[in-house]
């Protein structure tokens, strides 16, 4: 599992309709979290990625430095599904991806991974998976940084 982690001041999401667009989730402060599912994840993928991302310490404390988490904060976290995490650039120009897990799993392991982020104590605001969405924040910092549940980087 790969989750892109944004530090955001406030964050939406919305579903492009024929008719317009029409927002499913928004937060404040908190994380805006691009979650992407590889074709072998587990539930331990998942158990690993939450703990990680709700005890992050990237928030600034009274002196200034980073050592308080998401939880210490009170912060939300805005998931979003995106199987492009796992695309296959290295040949030609166009990428593959292969190496993301198919719908229903995806679909899966992305609630679950939002389910226990809620059950440590995380509010959570969903996209919609499978659709087309348009992302807004305002990323604050800026703190972005790249969890892959394999230790891959």
């Amino acid at each position: 599992m790969r989750v892109v982690v944004q530090r955001v001041s406030e964050a939406n999401v919305c579903v492009v309709e024929a008719e317009g667009e029409r927002q499913v989730g928004s937060i404040g402060t908190g994380f805006l979290l691009l979650v992407g599912v590889k074709t072998d994840d587990t539930s331990a993928d998942v158990q690993y990625m939450a703990e990680k991302v709700a005890n992050l310490r990237v928030f600034e404390d009274a002196e200034g430095k980073l050592n308080l988490s998401l939880l210490d904060v009170g912060g939300s976290a805005l998931v979003v599904s995106n199987f492009t995490l796992y695309a296959d650039c290295r040949k030609g120009r166009r990428p593959g991806f292969t190496d993301a897990a198919r719908g229903e799993v995806a679909e899966a392991l992305y609630k679950a991974f939002g389910e226990r982020l809620q059950g440590l104590g995380v509010p959570v605001q969903y996209g919609s998976f499978g659709n087309e969405m348009r992302v807004r924040l305002t990323n604050a910092g800026p703190i972005t940084l790249l969890l892959d549940s394999r230790k891959g980087f």
